[in-house]
């Protein structure tokens, strides 16, 4: 553990002494911003979080693979990566290091958010419940979206390529739930188990359902795997 820790230590630095973290939250803050002064501008607004919460999933699609692009793309490119893994510390070290970074700066960016529901204290009543499924579901539906792109990052040492590769599987299995309602039988019902949006509909309702839960921990746990497999298969190339 303290191998993960010094890898989550070192990037979670490397994060915060780059432009990259700054750049990519203050446009997920500005996008989530708008559509939340949108969604209360209205006539007879909901006061909620629900009109910017389905919003940010969308960019996510986009924001996670580019935050997560360089942590291991940059190390294949600058030769770095062949001395940690010969170094004495387990692959799963290294993909839980750099995966807790991530999520870590999400989150921080993601607390920032927290301003929009103290607004709606202020000059509103909203419903506690709704709030905390909210966040609960964008933190699982975040999570899975980093795995992802962690898991692309391994894939090539082209940052550019690895952004490109995570947006796309996260846009297919986002809408996968759209294909479901065109192609019908198990095909069907296939897509809608594997589609990150329709897992996040009830959270945004306020229902919290251990099964929607027990997919984004299954996606990141898969994925990490995969990804800790794909650094193994390096030791033999």
């Amino acid at each position: 553990m303290r191998n993960t820790l010094a890898i989550f230590w070192k990037e979670t630095k490397s994060y915060f002494g780059s432009p990259m973290a700054y750049v990519v939250g203050a446009v997920f803050l500005a996008l989530t911003g708008y559509f939340f002064v949108s969604s209360i501008s209205r006539p007879f607004a909901e006061a909620s979080i629900r009109g910017w919460l389905l919003p940010a999933t969308f960019f996510l699609i986009f924001w996670a693979p580019a935050l997560t692009m360089r942590l291991f793309a940059e190390e294949q490119k600058l030769g770095t990566l062949e001395l940690l893994l010969t170094a004495p510390v387990q692959d799963w070290e290294v993909v839980l290091g750099k995966f807790l970074a991530s999520l870590v700066t999400f989150l921080g960016t993601l607390s920032f958010t927290l301003y929009y529901v103290l607004l709606l204290f202020w000059f509103g009543d909203p419903d506690i419940g709704p709030l905390l499924s909210g966040y609960l579901g964008l933190i699982l539906y975040g999570s899975a979206c980093l795995a992802i792109g962690l898991f692309a990052s391994s894939l090539t040492s082209n940052q550019i390529v690895a952004a490109i590769v995570g947006s796309g599987v996260l846009l297919l299995m986002a809408l996968a739930d759209q294909a479901a309602g065109i192609v019908g039988g198990v095909a069907s019902q296939v897509l809608e188990q594997i589609s990150l949006t329709a897992h996040f509909e009830d959270f945004a309702r306020g229902v919290i359902d251990t099964h929607h839960v027990v997919y984004y921990l299954l996606v990141t746990a898969f994925v990490l795997f995969l990804t800790e497999r794909n650094l193994d298969s390096r030791r033999w190339r």
